[in-house]
Order: structure tokens, then sequence, then C-alpha cells
């Protein structure tokens, strides 16, 4: 059982019988009462987004989600097909699941695909990935203080903030929670 207090950012946990991550998290102390924890809760089996107030006492319920690590192969523009390259399993996920992911999916790339109660509810991202920029403006020249960021198209039709010194054709790694720009591939 969780407490309050275990709800990060992305931990699942279970609610009446339906598995939510937590996409925003929020703690008030209250002095001598204890605290207060505001989350947001994404449903993984419909999408919806909904808020809940936890007290200090309240125990959660963690999800039983398994994890299965599969290999993107293409997309048809509706439906992500994904394979386990042990079992050769396949797995067809509607774009609306995949969502939040497609901007960080290449072909052949390895993810792990969750599963509640034997359906897939989600895709798993590693925290970064290395991803090749294909298109972004020149820098003037004279203008290299690393503070000045600029919009890169990167090889998923994704487009993150970068600094000046990224040109195209460089590899960069993005932080796939927060869709950052992390460093460039040396």
């Amino acid at each position: 059982m969780y407490q309050p207090t275990d709800l990060k950012k992305g931990v699942i946990v279970q609610l009446d019988g339906k598995p939510y991550r937590v996409v925003e998290y929020n703690q008030k102390v209250m002095g001598r009462g204890g605290s207060i924890v505001n989350v947001r809760l994404k449903n993984l089996v419909d999408g919806s987004v909904v808020p809940k107030t936890f007290k200090g006492q309240d125990k959660i319920e963690p999800a039983e989600v398994t994890t299965q690590t599969v290999q993107y192969l293409y997309n048809d523009g509706a439906t992500y097909y994904f394979m386990n390259p042990e079992s050769f399993d396949q797995f067809e996920l509607p774009v609306d699941l995949v969502d939040e992911s497609k901007g960080y999916l290449k072909e052949g790339d390895p993810v792990g695909l969750q599963f509640f109660n034997g359906r897939v509810i989600n895709v798993e991202l590693p925290k970064n990935l290395f991803l090749k920029v294909t298109y972004t403006e020149d820098v003037v020249r004279g203008d290299t203080t690393s503070s000045v960021l600029k919009d890169a198209t990167l090889e998923t039709g994704l487009v993150v903030k970068v600094p000046a010194f990224i040109k195209t054709g460089d590899v960069i790694s993005v932080d796939t929670a927060s869709g950052e720009y992390r460093e460039r591939k040396k």
C-alpha cells in the first residue's frame, strides 16, 4: 500500500479497479494536522485526467502492472505496431494510447509496453533518447551566447528547443519526461 506522500509523478496506482498514473503532485503541510496531497491522475484505460486529494493517513493501492520490452515496428497513422523480439507476438495500439510517446518513437527502437489485467495501457519510454536533428536554423554569426534557444526538428518529427550551437545533423539527447534538450552526443 502507498501512503499519499509516496505518490510522485509517474507512479501507477489503482482506484476503483482502474489503473491511474500520477501526472501532477502537490503536497501541503498543515502544521500539526499532517499534510494533504493533491494529485492529478490520468486514467490509463480511457485517458481521462481527474484531480484527487488524499489526507495523510489514506492508503492507496498500487496497480498490478507488468512491463514487456518490445520493438517499435511502424505506424500507419491510426495504429502503431510493436513486436516482442523473443516471442514474436505483435501488438497493435491505437494512436490515442501512444499519444504522448509518438514524438520519440523511432523504427526498431526498444520500448516497454505496460499491461494491466492482460491489456496494454501505456508505452514506457527510456528516460533519455538520442535523436538526430533533421532541421534547425543556422545561428547568426556573433550570436553565440549559450542562453539563446532555437527550434530543432528531430528525425521523429518532434520539435524541441536547443542551444544556438546545435546544427542540422547533430545527434542530441532528449529527456522523454519533459521533452527538453539535455546534451549533444560526443
